[in-house]
C-alpha cells in the first residue's frame, strides 16, 4: 500500500471492519463508494440480505426505515454506475457491488463475500477487500435469518469513514 492509500472503516452493530480498495481495477466504483461514505449515505443502513457461506449485502438507504422493509433491496442513490468487471476473484472478504440484471445498474448496494463465490467473477465488480474484522464478517454472516435472507436481529452500519490507511492500522 502506498502512503496515500485510503481505507474504509466500517462501524457495525457487531464491531469494526476495515476495507481496502482496488482503484487500479475499478476506479469508478471506488470513487463512488468513497463519495457516498463521505456524504454519510451509508450511516444507519443495515445488512438486509445475509446468506451464510455466500455473502452479506448492505448499502440500501431504504433499510434506514423499518417501515420500508417490503422494499429493502430496491433502494439506491438515484443513479447507476457502469460495470468495471475485472480479474479479481470473488473469494472470502472481497468487496463487490450488488446490481440488478443490468450490468450497469450498480449504485450504492455492496456485498462482502463470506466464502468463495467464484461464479460471480467477471459478472459483478469487485473493488476491494476486507483487511481487518474477519470476526465481524463471521458474526454478521452467521446470524440467524428469516425468509428473504433477512437477519432476525438488525445488523446495521453505524458509519463508514474513509481514512488514511495508516490511521486505521
Amino acid at each position: 500500500m502506498s502512503a496515500n492509500t485510503e481505507v474504509a472503516v466500517v462501524q457495525t452493530s457487531e464491531g469494526t471492519m476495515v476495507l481496502e480498495f482496488w482503484p487500479d481495477v475499478a476506479p469508478g466504483h471506488v470513487e463512488n463508494f468513497k463519495k457516498l461514505a463521505r456524504q454519510g449515505f451509508y450511516d444507519g443502513v443495515c445488512f438486509h440480505r445475509v446468506i451464510k457461506g455466500f455473502m452479506i449485502q448492505g448499502g440500501d438507504p431504504l433499510t434506514k426505515d423499518p417501515g420500508m422493509q417490503s422494499r429493502w433491496g430496491t433502494g439506491g442513490p438515484g443513479y447507476h454506475i457502469k460495470a468495471e468487471f475485472n480479474n479479481k476473484a470473488h473469494v472470502r472478504g472481497v468487496l463487490s457491488m450488488a446490481r440488478s440484471q443490468d450490468p450497469d445498474s450498480a449504485g450504492s448496494q455492496f456485498f462482502i463475500c463470506h466464502d468463495d463465490a467464484r461464479f460471480l467473477d467477471g459478472q459483478y465488480t469487485a473493488f476491494g477487500r476486507l483487511i481487518q474484522g474477519d470476526d465481524v464478517l463471521e458474526k454478521i454472516a452467521t446470524t440467524p435469518t428469516q425468509p428473504g435472507d433477512r437477519p432476525v436481529k438488525r445488523m446495521h452500519v453505524d458509519s463508514i469513514r474513509i481514512v488514511a490507511a495508516e490511521a486505521a492500522a
